[in-house]
C-alpha cells in the first residue's frame, strides 16, 4: 500500500482547488507591479488591458447588454462561426467516425487517405481555401471544420473499436435494430472518448476561428487583433489576446462539467437483467 505522505492531494479538497485560482492572482499582481514600476512596451500592466476591454465591448447601453457596437462586429461574428463550424464538424466527425468504426473495410481503404489528411496543418491549406471558395465566412468555415473534423473523427474511431465485444454479442442476441444498437450500445459505450474529443475540438475550433479571420475576414476577434497589432495600439492587442484566454477557459470548463454530468448519470443509470 502506498504511504499516505506520497499520495497527492485529492482534487475535491477546497484548498487544491483554489491553488490555481491563487496561483493566477500572484501573476497577475507581479505582473501588474513589474509593469507599473518599469515601463514595458509591450506589455501593459493588466489593469490597463481590463480597461481597454471594457472600453471597446462593454461600456455599451444596459438596453443592448451593456455591449457596445465595436463589440457587436468583434464579438458576434467570431461567435457565429465558431459555433456554426463546431457544430459541421461534429456532425462530419461522428459520422464519418462511427462508419469507420464499425467498417474494418471502409477504415483499411481510407487508411492512407485520412493519414495524410490529418498531417496536413490546417493553416497551410488557407491559401488553397481563398483560391477556390469565396472569401468571408466560407473561407473561415471551411478552415474550422476540416481543422475540428480530425480530432472528433479519431476519438469516435477509437472509442467505437475499444468497445468491449460483450456489448456487441448482447446486442446481437437481443436482436436489437441497427439504429437501436447504435444508439442504445454502440454510443453510450464510447461516449467517454468521443466526449473526450469534442471537447478537444471546442478549444481548437476557437483557435481556427482567429487563424482563419486574421487572413480572410473584415470583422471578428481575429480581425481586431491585426488591426491592433498594424497600429500598435498594444492595449487593445493584448484585450483580445485576454478575451480569447477567457473565452477558451470558459468554453473548456463548461464542456468538461457537461461531460462529467453525462457520464455520471450514464454510471448512474440502473441496467437491467
Amino acid at each position: 500500500m502506498t504511504p499516505h505522505r506520497y499520495r497527492l492531494p485529492r482534487p475535491e479538497r477546497p484548498w487544491a482547488r483554489a491553488l490555481p485560482a491563487l496561483a493566477a492572482t500572484v501573476a497577475l499582481i507581479a505582473w501588474e507591479v513589474i509593469a507599473r514600476i518599469h515601463y514595458l512596451l509591450y506589455f501593459p500592466p493588466p489593469s490597463t488591458v481590463i480597461a481597454r476591454a471594457y472600453d471597446l465591448w462593454f461600456a455599451g447601453p444596459a438596453s443592448h447588454a451593456f455591449l457596445t457596437d465595436q463589440a457587436l462586429e468583434d464579438l458576434l461574428p467570431s461567435l457565429v462561426r465558431l459555433a456554426l463550424g463546431w457544430t459541421l464538424a461534429a456532425t462530419l466527425g461522428l459520422a464519418a467516425g462511427i462508419a469507420l468504426g464499425l467498417s474494418p473495410v471502409l477504415a483499411a481503404l481510407t487508411d492512407p487517405i485520412l493519414h495524410i489528411g490529418r498531417a496536413i496543418p490546417p493553416p497551410a491549406l488557407l491559401p488553397l481555401f481563398l483560391a477556390t471558395i469565396p472569401i468571408g465566412t466560407p473561407t473561415q468555415l471551411a478552415t474550422i471544420v476540416y481543422a475540428v473534423t480530425w480530432p472528433i473523427l479519431i476519438a469516435t474511431v477509437d472509442g467505437i473499436r475499444s468497445i468491449d465485444r460483450a456489448f456487441l454479442d448482447t446486442a446481437t442476441v437481443f436482436r436489437l435494430p441497427r439504429r437501436r444498437r447504435l444508439l442504445s450500445v454502440l454510443i453510450p459505450a464510447a461516449a467517454p472518448r468521443i466526449l473526450a474529443g469534442l471537447r478537444l475540438s471546442v478549444s481548437l475550433a476557437l483557435i481556427m476561428a482567429v487563424v482563419s479571420e486574421l487572413v480572410a475576414s473584415t470583422d471578428g476577434l481575429g480581425y481586431r487583433l491585426q488591426q491592433a497589432a498594424g497600429t500598435l495600439d498594444i492595449s487593445a492587442m493584448w484585450a483580445v489576446i485576454v478575451l480569447l484566454g477567457t473565452a477558451g477557459i470558459t468554453a473548456n470548463t463548461a464542456f468538461l462539467v457537461l461531460q462529467r454530468r453525462l457520464l455520471r448519470s450514464r454510471q448512474a443509470t440502473p441496467t437491467h437483467t
